[in-house]
């Protein structure tokens, strides 16, 4: 089985590099294509991939495709892509926005796959909630997840509504976390502790908490009550962030990305009419 990735930008690279280390591809197995001078020279330093500039060269050897380009690059490349693929390949996109209907009719392609991923697939933590037209089969979709699986953890969605939607909690969900991380750092930093303290303060109670949290059934709620008694310096702060509308601002945070996700594909639909 060979795997072509089209875009070596950073989240095409973690895919590359995570399924380099899967049982299922051999050495060699990955291509990476980029037309970029800049990113060829780097994918010609590894020695596990093979570099391509030139998709006639390497789309029509690929038995999965991922897709990690732009968006706004999704009709040119899939058109150029109809004339060297066919209806035995399986293309993975990981763009924002494109739905899966739009690639099929640009391709002629019949097994697509759409995928969200999160930053930390970069560092093996990642979550990609992905979703798959009718033609491809429960055994390619097992292969496609167990790839998927290489940059962390991954979520079969049933619709591409959810994918819309898990981007407004995992896929955007990492910078909402730094938000709230950089908010605890300059509280701690106005406190008078250093820059380099602040930041041990807050990363470790980050990391902490959500080891507490995997490692049992509790809910949140259930930690919050733990830690905080009544009259205390935690349900001091807790009753701030409740009086403050806290809870409710980040739900409505996490839904104005989804709804933007959501308007994105609209505003590729009207492109294409």
């Amino acid at each position: 089985m060979k795997v072509l990735v089209i875009g070596a930008g950073n989240m095409g690279l973690t895919y590359a590099e995570g399924m380099s280390k899967s049982k299922l591809l051999k050495k060699k197995n990955i291509m990476v294509l980029d037309t970029s001078e800049e990113k060829m020279r780097q994918i010609d330093k590894i020695k596990h991939f093979d570099g391509y500039s030139d998709l006639v060269k390497c789309a029509p050897e690929a038995d999965i495709l991922f897709i990690a380009v732009k968006p706004y690059h999704a009709e040119d490349l899939c058109n150029r892509l109809k004339s060297m693929v066919n209806n035995d390949q399986i293309l993975v996109s990981i763009m924002a926005g494109v739905k899966i209907d739009s690639i099929k009719e640009w391709t002629g392609l019949t097994k697509v796959v759409r995928a969200m991923p999160n930053l930390p697939a970069q560092i093996g933590k990642g979550l990609t909630s992905y979703v798959a037209s009718d033609a491809v089969s429960k055994i390619e979709l097992l292969t496609i997840e167990s790839l998927l699986d290489t940059t962390g953890r991954s979520i079969h969605v049933s619709d591409e509504n959810f994918i819309d939607a898990s981007t407004g909690i995992s896929g955007s969900g990492p910078a909402y976390v730094f938000y709230f991380m950089q908010s605890m750092m300059e509280a701690a930093l106005q406190m008078g502790f250093s820059p380099s303290v602040s930041k041990l303060l807050v990363s470790q109670t980050f990391t902490g908490a959500i080891e507490l949290f995997n490692q049992s059934n509790l809910s949140p709620n259930s930690w919050m009550e733990k830690v905080a008694s009544k009259g205390g310096t935690t349900q001091a702060a807790l009753d701030s962030m409740h009086n403050n509308r806290v809870g409710e601002l980040i739900k409505e945070a996490a839904f104005a990305a989804f709804d933007r996700a959501v308007e994105l594909g609209e505003e590729k639909d009207k492109q294409n009419v």
